[in-house]
């Protein structure tokens, strides 16, 4: 965890945003106890078309319109490109935070005053940990507990990130991080997302405090976990070892992928070369 000068600063308005698929049976009582806390939050719903009618609840809130927005989507997109649309959202009306938060529960909304604390007392991101005081966690199987546990490891280890919980999902993110993250740098979908958003910030030399939270297993629907997410979020921690000690590897590699789709590609590094020779002659 990074050191956090003592300044305070004040926020603005900050959006809570939700990533739905099939959550009709939790989100509700989320967004209500969102509404019920006294801050000024306001809740942004990213639904990938749930055919559990979880767009329809949330048009029938009574504030739906209000403090209550919705972005639908045409289908099953991710994790990554909901959070992505939902800060684009949320900068584009105004607000100075945008929260990440599960929309099972497993996040307990009473903790979004603590992490919106850290970021008034000067933190661009405050991470909800699971780990930071031994192991706050309920109801979880042991095999999923050890993957996680060990995930952090993993990627403590090759990713530098001095992180008690580098996988986490409940963040609260100031605007200027949003503003200053090169997203289409950030190409995972699940966990490894949450992953990037924290390395590349910090690269950036933006801070990130830890607040201890108790995760709470979802008590309803389904779990969105997988194995090829963990494989994803694996893969793309090694890659970020290599950014980490070699900074132009990214790049490097973008190229020679954009490379193989076709034989008209040109080099950004190609054509500076050539504008240089123009500017000599």
């Amino acid at each position: 965890m990074d050191q956090i000068p003592s300044n305070s600063r004040k926020i603005g308005k900050t959006v809570v945003v939700l990533p739905t698929f099939n959550e009709a049976a939790s989100l509700p009582e989320v967004m209500n106890r969102i509404l019920k806390l006294p801050l000024s939050l306001d809740i942004l719903v990213v639904d990938d078309s749930s055919p559990d009618g979880t767009a329809i609840l949330v048009k029938e809130h009574p504030e739906f319109g209000k403090r209550i927005f919705l972005k639908q989507r045409p289908r099953k997109m991710g994790l990554a490109t909901a959070y992505k649309e939902g800060f684009q959202w949320g900068l584009e009306n105004g607000y100075e935070v945008c929260m990440e938060m599960d929309s099972d529960l497993s996040h307990d909304p009473e903790d979004i005053p603590r992490l919106l604390q850290a970021i008034a007392e000067g933190a661009d991101i405050a991470l909800g940990s699971r780990y930071l005081h031994g192991i706050s966690v309920i109801n979880w199987p042991l095999r999923r507990l050890l993957v996680s546990i060990g995930a952090g490891i993993y990627t403590r280890l090759f990713s530098g990130l001095p992180l008690s919980d580098p996988t986490g999902g409940f963040k609260a993110i100031h605007r200027d991080v949003i503003e200053h993250l090169d997203w289409d740098s950030i190409k995972s979908d699940g966990y490894g997302f949450q992953i990037e958003v924290s390395f590349f910030a910090r690269q950036k030399g933006f801070r990130i405090a830890e607040i201890p939270i108790i995760f709470t297993e979802r008590r309803d629907g389904e779990s969105k976990f997988s194995i090829s997410i963990v494989w994803e979020a694996a893969i793309r921690v090694l890659q970020l070892g290599l950014i980490r000690f070699f900074p132009s590897w990214e790049k490097v590699n973008s190229i020679a992928i954009e490379k193989r789709k076709g034989d008209n590609y040109q080099s950004p590094y190609r054509n500076k070369l050539s504008e240089k020779k123009s500017e000599a002659s």
